[in-house]
């Protein structure tokens, strides 16, 4: 079945099977969201079977978690600043309340949210974005120039620094 990595997503990002990876971070892994609702939404998980909380980890750990997320979130900012005018800002979450492993949400805001949602967390827009979302919405072919334009980000950030992939 086409959709069987969702089932494991760390196991699947490490066995290469998950096509939403964009690449490994010494935290985990960047991977764009399953819907783009807002465009850019992207989320690192762990790389580490088992891990379900940030506590879960040793502190060495822990902290190339948050940085890889750091890394991703000013990737995303500044992927979206430049093919937006509307964007705000990121947000950057680990809430754990759905799936049961280490991820971190990386949301970015956009003023044509609209004064109902603009200034709430994303986890209240409508569920139906997520449940039912709009096909154009789904993570897919669509978003590729997205995707190369996330990846090149994240690859510029880390040249020359330690966050090459393992």
């Amino acid at each position: 079945m086409a959709d069987d990595w969702r089932r494991d997503r760390v196991g699947s990002a490490l066995r290469g099977e998950n096509p939403a990876v964009l690449r490994r971070l010494p935290g985990g892994f960047a991977v764009m969201g399953d819907v783009q609702f807002l465009p850019g939404y992207c989320v690192l998980i762990t790389d580490t079977p088992g891990a379900d909380r940030l506590t879960d980890l040793p502190r060495p750990q822990r902290l190339d978690f948050l940085s890889s997320m750091e890394l991703l979130g000013e990737a995303v900012q500044t992927v979206c600043e430049r093919r937006d005018p509307q964007f705000r800002r990121v947000n950057l979450e680990i809430q754990g309340n759905h799936d049961a492993f280490l991820h971190a949400h990386v949301w970015p805001r956009y003023e044509w949210e609209g004064p109902d949602h603009v200034w709430r967390p994303v986890a209240l827009h409508p569920i139906q974005r997520w449940r039912a979302p709009q096909p154009d919405t789904v993570l897919g072919p669509r978003h590729d120039d997205l995707r190369s334009e996330l990846l090149a980000q994240i690859n510029s950030l880390c040249d020359g620094t330690d966050n090459e992939p393992r």
